[in-house]
């Protein structure tokens, strides 16, 4: 476990899955990371790389072979390097192997670097071509926040606000974890979308080119917030397990697959790229308002 400090936040990442497991506001000591509660959900933040969401028949198809990935591909369950640490910064490295070559047939480092500076987290992802043609690939954050903060408040007391003013349909996935053709009017007024148990009774809620590239999660009680700001994540996903105290807010560079025949994962929708000797970089922030 690596702890990043400063004088407003202490953070845990953890070198498995270069996982964030903590942020803890020293102003008021809450903790405001999912802590991994394997009867509900046993994560905290994972990392999803090289695929983000559920693949048809758990695998991919690169230049017409058949390889197996399970939803949001290996990353999350696998062992990371720390190449570098200090108190306000931790840099961990994934790279390619012969297990990861069996279900992504490329040669890749994947690289997730974390920087903490004032009340902010940023992640940053880096994924170093080190094959000798174009790797293909999706790359997406899953942080899980605990919802309520305080013990003494509802889930229904917090909603999530959008930075622009817009409505956007969310895409439907199936039973099967796939986008199935179908999308639903969400009640979001006054950019404030406010949170039920019952919203995810149908698995995420996923928001294809929203305008907004900030979200906020507030209350109705108090004026504590967390902001998330994905500058060049095209896709975002809302989560949580029905009745679970938390919420995933999930920036994603791809996503499932659609209901149907398998294409070439080269084709297949928002996927990524990094040609030949070059590095692909991406980051979001966690703002702890």
């Amino acid at each position: 476990m690596v702890t990043l400090e400063n004088e407003y936040l202490k953070v845990n990442v953890n070198a498995f899955g270069a996982q964030l497991s903590s942020i803890i506001d020293k102003n008021d000591g809450l903790e405001h990371i999912w802590q991994g509660n394997p009867n509900v959900w046993a994560y905290h933040a994972p990392n999803l790389f090289p695929v983000v969401g559920g693949c048809i028949n758990d695998s991919i198809l690169v230049d017409g072979q058949t390889y197996p990935i399970k939803r949001h591909g290996f990353a999350r369950n696998s062992a990371f390097k720390k190449i570098e640490s200090s108190p306000s910064h931790a840099q961990f490295a994934l790279r390619f192997n012969e297990e990861t070559l069996k279900a992504f047939p490329y040669k890749f480092e994947f690289q997730v670097v974390y920087h903490l500076d004032k009340n902010q987290l940023r992640i940053m992802y880096k994924v170093i071509n080190l094959d000798d043609k174009t790797i293909y690939f999706s790359v997406g954050a899953h942080p899980a926040f605990n919802v309520p903060f305080n013990y003494n408040e509802k889930y229904e007391d917090y909603y999530v606000e959008f930075e622009q003013d817009e409505n956007p349909p969310a895409h439907l996935l199936s039973a099967n974890g796939f986008f199935n053709g179908e999308t639903k009017n969400i009640n979001i007024e006054n950019n404030k979308l406010f949170l039920k148990p019952e919203l995810f009774n149908a698995d995420a809620l996923v928001f294809k080119n929203l305008t907004s590239r900030k979200v906020t999660l507030k209350s109705t009680q108090h004026q504590k917030t967390i902001k998330v700001e994905f500058p060049h994540f095209n896709y975002l996903g809302l989560w949580a397990k029905p009745g679970a105290s938390f919420l995933c807010i999930e920036p994603w560079l791809g996503c499932a697959d659609t209901e149907g025949v398998q294409i070439e994962f080269s084709k297949k929708e928002a996927i990524q790229e990094v040609a030949h000797g070059h590095v692909f970089e991406t980051e979001f922030c966690v703002k702890i308002g």
